[in-house]
């Protein structure tokens, strides 16, 4: 007597039959947009306060367990872990990739002071971030520190994570990077500063690709994407820090100002990859 088929729709089977290609492009939107919804849904429901900003230390701790494939369920574990980058990086490791990450902050910097010494900053660029100003200064600071933390966090394991890596094993790391820095770039096109600043954008993302593929870790490019953030909410997105009112060099002409970043711009860049020449590709998977 041949045996019932179970009822219902095999989702597991539905999912593998898709390419990769598109299965990597939607995981990793899925997870980095999962945990950037719940910072959202945190400041939506309870607002920007001391207390509130600090709860979101849990559910970020619980995102970063169970994406790292330190938790249940066990089945799943491994590909967790994989498309984490879960590595356990030498002394020599460290140092270079954080030397990579902090260089990376430095490259994106010049590059949005040189574009707004050679174009305008526009008035709309920090729209959407007016009521950090409104705060009191410890919770505004506070309240950038935290969404730093959660953008570093969800994109970096979102996108050079869980969206990269499987791109990485089906049509090797150039392509890959390269995938993901276009979907990174226009996911952010929703942000009132993103089309001002698009081709900063994807040259961002293909540093940190290049990162994460190099450290075969998401922490240094974690660690530099935080800080990077932290930048832009104060000096860019918001006014904390100051308001960048350089006028640009049609008005003033190449100053020592301009010639100070395109030099920091160059000698960063050229920093960056000799600290990346210096990682390898043989760090023992945890």
């Amino acid at each position: 007597m041949e045996s019932a088929q179970p009822s219902g729709i095999d989702m597991s089977g539905i999912w593998s039959r898709i390419p990769v290609f598109f299965r990597a492009i939607l995981l990793g939107f899925l997870v980095s947009t999962i945990g950037i919804a719940i910072w959202s849904a945190d400041i939506y429901l309870f607002k920007l306060s001391t207390w509130s900003i600090i709860l979101m230390l849990v559910p970020l701790w619980l995102y970063w367990k169970f994406l790292s494939g330190n938790s249940w369920p066990k089945r799943t574990s491994e590909t967790r872990r994989r498309f984490f980058r879960s590595v356990q990086l030498s002394a020599h490791g460290w140092k270079w990739a954080l030397v990579a990450g902090l260089l990376f902050v430095l490259i994106v910097q010049s590059c949005f002071v040189i574009t707004f010494r050679i174009i305008p900053l526009p008035d709309s660029f920090s729209s959407q971030y007016e009521i950090v100003e409104s705060l009191p200064a410890s919770v505004a600071w506070l309240a950038i520190f935290m969404s730093s933390l959660v953008a570093g966090v969800c994109e970096e394991v979102g996108f050079r994570g869980y969206m990269q890596v499987p791109l990485e094993h089906r049509y090797g790391p150039g392509v890959a990077i390269v995938v993901t820095s276009i979907v990174f770039s226009l996911v952010h096109l929703d942000r009132s500063w993103a089309s001002t600043v698009f081709p900063i954008i994807f040259f961002a993302s293909v540093l940190l690709g290049i990162l994460a593929y190099r450290a075969q870790s998401l922490i240094p490019g974690i660690v530099g994407h935080s800080l990077l953030d932290v930048f832009d909410y104060s000096l860019w997105w918001t006014k904390l820090l100051g308001k960048f009112d350089w006028k640009t060099i049609s008005v003033t002409g190449v100053d020592g100002h301009f010639v100070l970043w395109c030099s920091a711009f160059i000698i960063a860049t050229v920093a960056f990859f000799w600290a990346i020449s210096k990682l390898k590709l043989s760090n023992s998977t945890l």
